[in-house]
């Protein structure tokens, strides 16, 4: 069976949407945090509805309905949304309102929005789609979730279109609680820095990132989804490598196949051993690129680094500001390693069409 992405939209922190110049003009910070770049959101929703919207939810709204339009599709067959920590901003103003309040007179709105499932229910609203709509809740696992659950439907039914995503929002309060876990750097540094920092803690980020994924290849194709696989806390790096070794192979892939490797490197000197064993173990002969400095560290920055592989190989061209190494191969196959604090553990291929 062929998967393919036929469709991307995306609210990130490099550029206001995805165009073909994606990448072009990096931006740079030194804060503990990079937050997304917000389009006109008028654009893609209705007025009227924006001012009752939390921004996770106008983020992951407008990102769909950006994917939507650049796969030329109307009405997707299914609707897949995955987050780490869903509506936070929602959660937070209900929450408040729970202590002003004294618990009484209490408006539904934030309660409604508060639930992690809203955003995929209000993609379904806009578009009046009554077709299959599910949320994944699975920490660093929820993108990736999505993806599996989307090529089961792909290889049940021919002719389909998923639409599916990653979503996830950062708030002051949030952001408070991840620095007080000893999550984020101590010193503030200049993002493009990070995999050189080598001190304990990350940047944190947000975004929504959509994909239409389909069984058909289209004229708008960026690139085919070969497989996508999950591993929860290996016990060694060993485990990781043999796991990995045999994600290649069930795909018909060597490891010398692999022109390009995006790894989740986000500058905590603690978890980023791994990544540089497998490298050397596997994959000495590839370009090597990393991701995070780009996006800032959240539980589905798998789908930004999705969307960087698909523009890859569709633009068939390389930035720079993500490459560690160049082997000045031809770029045609992707393998995305990420892992989230030593617990959850991805690997995504991904190909020219």
């Amino acid at each position: 069976m062929n998967v393919y992405i036929n469709g991307v939209g995306s609210v990130n922190a490099q550029q206001a949407g995805y165009t073909s110049n994606f990448l072009a003009e990096i931006q740079q910070t030194e804060q503990h945090s990079i937050r997304s770049i917000e389009p006109d959101y008028k654009a893609f929703i209705n007025p009227t509805l924006i001012r009752r919207m939390g921004r996770i939810i106008k983020m992951g709204v407008a990102s769909a309905k950006m994917c939507l339009n650049d796969a030329g599709v109307e009405q997707p067959d299914a609707i897949l949304t995955g987050t780490g920590l869903g509506c936070i901003e929602d959660t937070e103003k209900f929450l408040g309102a729970i202590i002003q309040n004294n618990e009484q007179f209490l408006t539904p709105t934030s309660f409604i929005q508060s639930t992690h499932n809203t955003v995929g229910g209000q993609i379904a609203l806009m578009l009046g789609c009554n077709n299959y709509n599910f949320t994944y809740v699975h920490r660093a696992f929820s993108f990736e979730s999505c993806v599996q659950d989307a090529m089961m439907l792909l290889a049940e039914k021919a002719e389909q279109n998923v639409l599916l995503g990653g979503v996830d929002e950062l708030t002051a309060n949030s952001l408070k609680l991840i620095e007080r876990l000893g999550h984020l750097k101590n010193q503030p540094l200049t993002n493009l820095n990070l995999f050189n920092s080598k001190t304990r803690g990350s940047i944190a980020g947000e975004g929504a990132n959509f994909f239409v994924l389909s069984n058909t290849i289209a004229a708008t194709s960026y690139a085919q989804l070969l497989g996508c696989k999950m591993l929860y806390k290996p016990e060694n790096i060993n485990e990781v490598t043999e796991s990995l070794q045999k994600f290649l192979q069930e795909n018909k892939v060597q490891a010398s196949d692999i022109d390009l490797v995006l790894y989740g490197y986000n500058g905590d000197e603690k978890y980023e051993r791994v990544y540089t064993e497998v490298s050397d173990k596997l994959f000495n002969k590839s370009t090597v690129a990393y991701f995070k400095h780009l996006s800032g560290e959240y539980h589905t920055c798998n789908s930004f680094a999705y969307l960087l592989a698909a523009h890859i190989l569709k633009s068939k061209s390389v930035s720079p500001s993500i490459l560690l190494n160049d082997k000045k191969r031809a770029v045609k196959t992707i393998l995305i390693y990420n892992h989230y604090r030593g617990i959850n553990h991805t690997f995504s291929l991904l190909t020219a069409c």
